[in-house]
């Protein structure tokens, strides 16, 4: 009896703490002026239900609080704003104390000097390197035939099997990025990258805090293995003397003079690209194959517009940068993927004084 009576009081304990702690972490915020919403537990705020809900979350928020509502999602006190006119204004006067913002874990992972951490001059510098990797001319001349070498090799491997398109999509879009930056050793370090690459990516969009068994920690032990890595293969890359065409032989000889980054920010920029391109790329490619499947007809139009390019070459071409301008109804296919599966889903901006949106908040 005795027993029972400290469980129960231990229970009600708990329950009158958590209680006193989500009310104190609401009037904390109430006194700041700040719009309608719930910041949830200290420290933990709404982060769990936001990534277990994903656009749930937000939907069930809205029709709360409206669509001008507060919270505190990955480890930072939010304003979401879901009102067109609200939004247009704020990408309007983004210098005008709005600058671009990110989760502190995102940062964290992706390093200081990646281009969403760094402002001003720091990040003229790291956006004229990243541009140059991706200018007009070697989109022509150094993308495009890799990306068409590499999806011939790929997709002939699927041939006759039965693969689960998610994980082959998400394979497919790291393995692509990974033989543009290390033409070369890409075979040979993929094994080893690909799986922490892949907790990286986890651990980026995490709550801010470095336990053990977190996505948070994993992501950020992943990075210094990556980190590793790559500061090895830059290294032998030196040691061979030999200059490769590809995205890390460009960057290690400064873009051909153009431009001179630090090894720290080589690393940096190519974490960056790696995961930049990963999530858009195999989940537009992923939903692209259902929408496809689910509407025979555009699968059927797409078909004859590639066959038709590929009569008028030899089956050894390549397929070139004005194949590519002549895929119109591809690229409508892609834009569509693109609307119906959106990737992105939202925007983030920080503030850098205190402003006044939306009828005074």
């Amino acid at each position: 009896m005795a027993v029972l009576i400290v469980i129960l009081g231990v229970f009600f304990g708990l329950c009158i703490l958590s209680t006193a702690l989500l009310r104190w972490n609401d009037v904390r915020y109430r006194k700041k002026g700040l719009p309608p919403g719930t910041m949830g537990w200290p420290v933990f705020g709404e982060t769990t239900e936001f990534l277990k809900q994903g656009p749930s979350f937000m939907k069930n928020q809205r029709s709360r609080y409206g669509s001008f509502f507060k919270s505190h999602l990955l480890g930072c006190p939010t304003i979401v704003s879901m009102d067109p006119e609200v939004n247009r204004y704020i990408l309007v006067n983004e210098a005008k104390g709005l600058v671009p913002g990110y989760p502190q874990s995102m940062l964290d992972i992706l390093g200081k000097c990646n281009i969403a951490a760094v402002h001003g001059s720091a990040h003229k510098h790291m956006r004229g390197a990243l541009l140059a990797l991706i200018s007009p001319t070697m989109i022509k001349q150094q993308l495009l035939p890799k990306i068409d070498d590499f999806m011939r090799s790929h997709l002939s491997n699927w041939d006759n099997k039965n693969i689960d398109i998610q994980v082959k999509s998400k394979e497919m879009a790291f393995l692509s990025s990974l033989r543009q930056i290390a033409s070369s050793e890409a075979s040979s370090i993929s094994q080893a990258f690909m799986p922490e690459f892949f907790k990286l990516v986890l651990g980026t969009l995490s709550l801010p805090i470095n336990l053990p068994n977190t996505n948070y920690h994993r992501g950020f032990q992943a990075r210094k293995n990556i980190t590793s890595l790559l500061r090895k293969l830059v290294e032998n890359r030196r040691a061979s003397g030999e200059t490769q065409n590809d995205m890390l032989g460009f960057l290690i000889n400064g873009g051909e003079k153009k431009f001179n980054i630090s090894d720290e920010e080589m690393i940096d920029l190519i974490i960056t690209i790696l995961y930049s391109g990963y999530e858009t790329v195999s989940t537009t490619s992923m939903m692209a194959v259902k929408y496809l499947h689910d509407h025979p007809k555009v699968l059927e139009e797409l078909r004859k517009e590639h066959v038709a390019i590929r009569e008028k070459k030899r089956p050894e071409d390549p397929i070139d940068y004005n194949d590519y301008k002549s895929m119109c109804f591809t690229r409508a296919v892609i834009y569509e993927t693109s609307r119906m599966a959106t990737i992105v889903n939202g925007v983030l901006r920080k503030t850098t004084k205190d402003m006044k949106i939306n009828g005074g908040y």
